[in-house]
Formats: C-alpha cells, sequence, structure tokens
C-alpha cells in the first residue's frame, strides 16, 4: 500500500490526502451525529457517558449516523442503543455545525413510544430531569447545551423550521471549558 501524501491535487483548492502513485484522492469528510431532546412530562432524558470523550457527563441519546439508515432511523437506533428508549420523533428541531471536530448534527425533538428507559452499553445511567434540575456543569457538549435551550424555546409550540449555531459560535468552534471528569 501506498503511502499517501498531504498535497492539492489538480483542480482542487486544499490539501488532501493524496496517493503519489496513481492520484487517488482520500477525501475527509464530516461525520453526521444524530440525536433527540427526548422529554415526557416536560422532563428530560439525559445520558450519563459511560465512555470518551466526556466519560461521566451528561448528554442527549445521539451518536454517529450508520451507513444505510436515515437520519430518523439513525436517531431512534442512538435512542435505543443509550438509553434502551423506544421513542417517537416529532421533527428535525436544529441542525447545527461543528467545524472544529467536523460534525455536522441533526438534532430531533421526541417523546417516548413506549414507556421505560434502561442505561445501554454506553451510558452509566440515565434519568429524566426538570429543566431546574439539568445538571448545566456537567453537561458534556456545547451542543447539548444549544439543543436544551431550543427544547426549552419551543416547550409547547409547533417546530418550525431548525435552527442553526447560535450567533455566538456560528462555526461550532468553542470548545467546551475544561473540568474534572466525575
Amino acid at each position: 500500500m501506498p503511502d499517501f501524501i498531504r498535497t492539492v491535487p489538480p483542480g482542487d483548492d486544499r490539501e488532501r490526502l493524496t496517493c503519489p502513485d496513481c492520484g487517488f484522492v482520500a477525501y475527509e469528510n464530516p461525520k453526521i451525529v444524530v440525536g433527540s431532546v427526548v422529554s415526557e412530562g416536560g422532563r428530560i432524558l439525559l445520558c450519563r457517558r459511560a465512555i470518551e470523550p466526556r466519560r461521566g457527563f451528561w448528554t442527549l441519546p445521539a451518536g454517529y449516523m450508520e451507513m444505510a439508515e436515515t437520519v430518523e432511523e439513525g436517531a431512534r437506533r442512538e435512542a435505543w442503543e443509550e438509553a434502551q428508549a423506544r421513542i417517537a420523533l416529532e421533527g428535525v428541531m436544529a441542525v447545527y455545525s461543528i467545524a472544529r471536530i467536523g460534525q455536522v448534527q441533526v438534532i430531533f425533538r421526541a417523546g417516548f413510544e413506549s414507556p421505560g428507559f434502561a442505561p445501554g452499553p454506553e451510558s452509566l445511567e440515565c434519568r429524566l430531569f426538570a429543566w431546574e434540575e439539568l445538571p448545566w456543569e456537567e453537561i458534556a457538549f456545547p451542543s447539548v447545551h444549544w439543543a436544551l435551550h431550543r427544547w426549552r424555546a419551543l416547550e409547547g409550540q409547533a417546530l418550525g423550521a431548525p435552527v442553526g449555531n447560535p450567533a455566538e459560535d456560528p462555526r461550532g468552534m468553542r470548545p467546551m471549558p475544561r473540568q474534572a471528569a466525575l
């Protein structure tokens, strides 16, 4: 297998990993993350992460899409994998661009399709939180903060068009402040 080099291929405008022997270009593209703000009776489902990054911090049931699935299928699968929850999607609430880590996040608003949830293999625990109980200092990622605030702004209302990144972080470049893992 040849060693790839970083170079600007002919007709392109940025460096790419390229095979110097045959010219094959190995494109590196953003990953798509799908997830949901799942609520019941005004309380929100969060999962405490059992994996890195941000092990021990709280997040929404979300993760990378798999090949051959839709964003809706991916969001439902992630809720099952992380919280053993069967969810009913209401619609897309937000689409976030996280340029610093090459992600596009599609976040749904959802409710439970059937009762019950429990930690999946990627979660230490799962819990429903009332708004005033949310563990803001222990939230794993900036986009979880954004999605929770978007959910709150739309509580009891029709979804309307999805929102994007907040004005203060239009490219998703600000990382979470460093905090000790729990």
